[in-house]
């Protein structure tokens, strides 16, 4: 179990180096002047002397590698600079948008799970039009971009029907459309598993038995079958924090609210490298560190592959 863990940790460590590189050589060689960012934006009009003495203050002149090994080995130490564009730690220009995006991925997360839920039981070993209604829904909206779907909601619950705002981060009114825009992907893949999961279960003795005692066909779906089927769910949590996190990024921007994906935005475009660091470390990390619990839970739940892993 312990050579199990130490590997997975080593591979999370060259995970979270590869996507530190990744995002240093692919900002740094992309169009653009950081120094315009430090001082001000475009808008600022900084003249030739003031960008040279921001360049030089900042190292901003060095070759690439010296400035990848600069910032490389502050990440190593705890810290991930100041932002050029907001002139403020990273860590704090993060931590004031962490707590918006992490309210918009739980209700995204736990729409998407209660719908899959839903429909799944409801569809599974059903008649064939019934099923391949829900299945023929679930694969146009999990194809759907995020953007399209948000736009789509904004259309209709928005401006059409005046149900819900159309931009802000405000109350519980604001949260629903880029929820809904978030999770319906997501429902639409985890629903798809999770039928074919109960499909499977609904066939075992054990129901056959559950069913023979007079129990109700909702009390063996939801009692016994829905907890045997859930186990696939559990191994695509690497999926769902992926699409969470990379779907935060266009809701937030197109819904107009606060949150890490419009900080990731904003940082990008005035290329302020250390926040946009930051961010992908940040979600790098998440992902690393739920894929390591997933790993162990399975162990957990069947000893078996101990001694495969």
């Amino acid at each position: 179990m312990i050579r199990f863990v130490a590997w997975r940790l080593l591979a999370g460590i060259g995970v979270l180096w590869g996507a530190a590189t990744l995002t240093f050589l692919v900002l740094h060689f992309t169009p653009g002047d950081p120094a315009e960012a430090i001082v001000g934006g475009e808008g600022a009009a900084p003249t030739p002397e003031v960008l040279a003495q921001v360049t030089a203050e900042y190292g901003l002149d060095r070759p690439w590698y010296e400035q990848y090994a600069a910032h490389l080995w502050r990440i190593v130490r705890g810290d991930f600079g100041t932002s050029y564009r907001l002139h403020t730690p990273v860590t704090q220009a993060i931590g004031e948008q962490a707590a918006a995006t992490l309210e918009l991925a739980v209700a995204a997360a736990v729409t998407g799970l209660v719908l899959a839920i839903v429909v799944a039981l409801a569809t599974a070993k059903r008649r064939r039009w019934i099923r391949g209604l829900a299945s023929g829904s679930e694969l146009v909206v999990a194809s759907t971009p995020t953007f399209w779907l948000g736009i789509v909601l904004l259309t209709v619950f928005s401006f059409g029907l005046r149900l819900f705002p159309a931009t802000g981060s405000h109350g519980f009114a604001s949260l629903v459309l880029p929820a809904f825009s978030l999770a319906l992907p997501i429902a639409g893949v985890l629903g798809h598993v999770l039928r074919e999961a109960l499909e499977e279960v609904l066939d075992e003795p054990f129901i056959v038995s559950a069913r023979s005692r007079g129990l109700a066909d909702v009390t063996v779906r939801v009692r016994h079958a829905l907890r045997h089927a859930l186990l696939p769910l559990v191994t695509m949590s690497g999926y769902w924090v992926g699409a969470l996190l990379g779907g935060a990024v266009i809701t937030e921007t197109l819904f107009t609210r606060q949150g890490i994906g419009r900080l990731l935005i904003a940082a990008v475009n005035a290329k302020d490298l250390p926040v946009v660091l930051g961010v992908v470390l940040l979600s790098a990390l998440v992902y690393v560190l739920v894929n390591l619990v997933v790993d162990l839970l399975y162990l957990a739940v069947d000893p078996r592959l101990k001694g495969a892993s």
